[in-house]
């Protein structure tokens, strides 16, 4: 299997949700469907259905969980030493060309990328564009208005 790569935070995070899920979802719906049960015929309960499903969705989302987490390569950025290249887990001040609009983005695992965070997906157009650039070059993004050109201003391992 394939490593994915994921930030030391993001692993945090993943590790958190399936704490919850093993010791407070998986009890809790245990529970529900033992209460639904107890209330008797089960061809005609839907307390004892959504109990189920519910089950369903917590079982299959901890099975991914553990999944991702032990094909995960957790990188913390704060050891990385790129020497001012772009590589995952940096985070990049950038500048529009046009626009002269500056935003700042770091490079993230699937699960991390949140965008209004300024999380961007590894896999995203933006960061395969960013990938391998150096402090001072021009990025080329291909978006859905066109290409966009980005400076990279700074290159920052935090």
């Amino acid at each position: 299997m394939a490593t994915i790569p994921i930030t030391k935070r993001g692993a945090e995070k993943l590790k958190v949700e399936l704490h919850q899920l093993k010791t407070v979802d998986r009890p809790w719906v245990i529970n529900s469907i033992s209460e639904a049960r107890a209330q008797g015929d089960l061809s005609e309960n839907a307390e004892y259905d959504a109990a189920k499903d519910r089950q369903g969705f917590i079982e299959g989302r901890i099975q991914e969980i553990e999944g991702k987490l032990s094909a995960a390569q957790i990188i913390d950025p704060s050891e990385v030493d790129a020497g001012g290249k772009v590589v995952f887990g940096s985070t990049i001040e950038l500048e529009d060309e046009d626009t002269g609009d500056k935003v700042t983005y770091q490079i993230v695992g699937e699960d991390e990328a949140d965008i209004k965070l300024g999380l961007v997906n590894i896999s995203s157009p933006i960061a395969r564009a960013l990938i391998g650039k150096d402090e001072g070059d021009t990025a080329e993004v291909q978006a859905p208005g066109g290409i966009k050109r980005y400076e990279i201003i700074a290159v920052m391992y935090i």
